[in-house]
């Protein structure tokens, strides 16, 4: 009977200590769930500050600078990088006719293509967390920093990848696999959104800088535009060449055909001279049928020969006119090059010297008889045609 009275008196105290030691994890898993929840809490709000800031940025520059630096400073990163799809190297258009250098844009990588870029971006439709592994990451994160977690973030635009915003971290623990990845998904959206904005607010203030008949730039920017290659050319000790262009006897298809004819061979001409030409290169309509090609580390050799495959190329087939009427092109085209030293300090009388030797240098070619290239007394006159 006595035993029966211990054992009964035992199981309240065994019962009490099993739940103040239920009670006691109850507290932790609160404890840990509080934690959690107050961090959350934090990420919830940097990113409603960061995406404010998005949202506010004034220019595609400044978005861009808030996209790479203000992220990584905001989550305290290691590493943060931008690929942008940009394959009609318009986005660096924009931003170099804005007056920006692209050497200032260190984290922001523009493609022609993502394939190849990382294995995830073969079918990235939501965040990707994972360990960093050199031979997949490497070309996102240049520089060659040791991480050891990334955050690779998708900036999807009606169905389309634009490009992707990229984390690194060197806590290995930082971005995994068993993270939600909501937080990071709403980023992407909101950048890809402010993108897109910031791309066509520059394409408004560019419209100002084009030529509405060729879509070529115009004079105003060649002007803006010449002045920065200078100074780059200036940094890196390289030369820049320029093409004056000038349609020979544009006032006879004008007289002859009307002007609608007119409009359409200029069209053609720059249609033609544009499949002649790199991306870095600009091209702009100088005024009525005359027509300038800003060459970056071009010599005037080099530019010489390009303007005579240039000729070759617009001469060869003649354009239709209109009413089944064919009429032969010929252009005239003044080549000059500078290699502004590191003393120069006045770069403006440098770029108005440079269209000024390529301007009498197409005036040359206009009196010796049209239809040919002549260079300034520094370019050396022209070369046989030849591949660039």
């Amino acid at each position: 009977m006595a035993r029966k009275e211990t054992v009964r008196s035992a199981t309240p105290a065994g019962t009490r200590r099993a739940a103040e030691e239920e009670l006691r994890e109850l507290k932790a898993q609160l404890r840990i769930l509080t934690d959690e929840a107050a961090k959350n809490e934090v990420i919830l709000r940097k990113t409603q500050e960061r995406e404010l800031d998005l949202l506010k940025a004034e220019s595609l520059a400044a978005l861009l600078g808030v996209l790479v630096h203000g992220l990584g400073d905001s989550y305290a990163l290691d590493a943060v990088t931008l690929v942008l799809l940009d394959p009609q190297h318009e986005i660096r258009h924009l931003l170099i006719g804005g007056g920006q250098r692209l050497e200032d844009f260190p984290g922001v990588m523009f493609v022609e293509s993502l394939a190849g870029m990382a294995p995830p971006f073969a079918n990235l439709q939501r965040p990707w967390l994972g360990p960093y592994v050199g031979s997949d990451h490497q070309l996102v994160f240049p520089g060659g920093r040791p991480l050891k977690s990334v955050a690779l973030i998708p900036l999807p635009r009606q169905d389309r990848l634009t490009g992707t915003l990229n984390f690194g971290s060197l806590d290995p623990k930082r971005f995994t696999r068993h993270h939600a990845t909501d937080f990071l998904a709403h980023l992407g959206i909101i950048a890809a959104v402010c993108l897109e904005n910031a791309v066509n607010r520059a394409r408004l203030l560019r419209s100002g800088m084009t030529d509405f008949l060729t879509g070529w730039h115009n004079r105003r920017y060649l002007h803006t535009r010449i002045k920065e290659e200078l100074a780059r050319a200036q940094r890196h000790g390289t030369p820049v060449a320029c093409l004056m262009i000038d349609l020979d006897h544009f006032k006879q298809i004008n007289d002859a055909f009307g002007h609608l004819a007119g409009d359409h061979v200029l069209r053609e001409l720059a249609q033609r001279i544009d499949g002649q030409i790199r991306g870095s290169d600009t091209a702009a309509r100088f005024g009525g049928d005359e027509f300038a090609i800003l060459l970056p580390e071009t010599s005037a050799a080099e530019a010489a020969q390009l303007a005579e495959r240039i000729r070759q190329i617009v001469c060869c087939n003649p354009v239709d006119v209109g009413t089944g009427h064919t009429h032969p092109l010929s252009i005239s085209i003044g080549v000059a090059a500078v290699n502004p030293g590191r003393g120069e300090r006045d770069l403006k009388a440098v770029a108005d010297g440079l269209l000024a030797e390529a301007d009498a240098a197409l005036y040359r070619a206009k009196a010796r008889g049209r239809g040919r290239v002549e260079a300034a007394a520094q370019a050396g006159g022209a070369a046989h045609p030849m591949n660039r």
